[in-house]
């Protein structure tokens, strides 16, 4: 059994426990993205984690939407998986020097921490539906439905021209 497996025992205990991981997820990212709009070097990619920093800021805010239709204080607790995510893109970002290539890797970067949000917003989407609070799976799915449309941006930028010119 995992270290936070004593307080959960049923499946609500799981959805608060992995609401609160998504909260601190995302604080994390909002964090983290003015760095990689600092990095980016093509106008496009730039703008467009500028938006995702803007709908990062309303992702949190619809978290604690969550927290408060379901009763519980909004709360964040550590996500080490985020962490590893934010950490190895850094880390990445921070060994490149040749601009197109260093945004090819911005891109593979902030596609992990879309995948990982929407795992994590399609987990406590079913689970909520599941807890019949279809109320918060509605909310939380705004919040799923922007990360998508994200990844698919970034995955447009990365095969229409910038993995393009990383390669030559």
């Amino acid at each position: 059994m995992g270290f936070f497996s004593k307080d959960i025992k049923t499946l609500d205990d799981l959805f608060v426990h992995t609401l609160r991981d998504i909260y601190y997820a995302e604080k994390q990212i909002e964090k983290a993205l003015p760095k990689m709009i600092d990095k980016a070097t093509n106008a496009q990619l730039k703008a467009g984690f500028e938006k995702h920093l803007e709908q990062t800021k309303g992702h949190i805010e619809r978290v604690e939407e969550v927290f408060d239709l379901h009763g519980v204080k909004a709360k964040a607790i550590n996500c080490p998986a985020i962490d590893g995510i934010l950490q190895e893109a850094d880390e990445v970002s921070g060994d490149i020097a040749d601009r197109e290539v260093l945004d090819a890797a911005l891109i593979a970067s902030a596609q992990a921490v879309e995948h990982y949000e929407m795992t994590r917003y399609g987990t406590l989407i079913a689970w909520a539906k599941q807890l019949g609070r279809s109320d918060c799976a509605n909310v939380l799915a705004k919040n799923l439905k922007e990360e998508q449309a994200t990844d698919r941006k970034l995955t447009e930028m990365a095969e229409s021209k910038i993995n393009l010119q990383a390669a030559e």
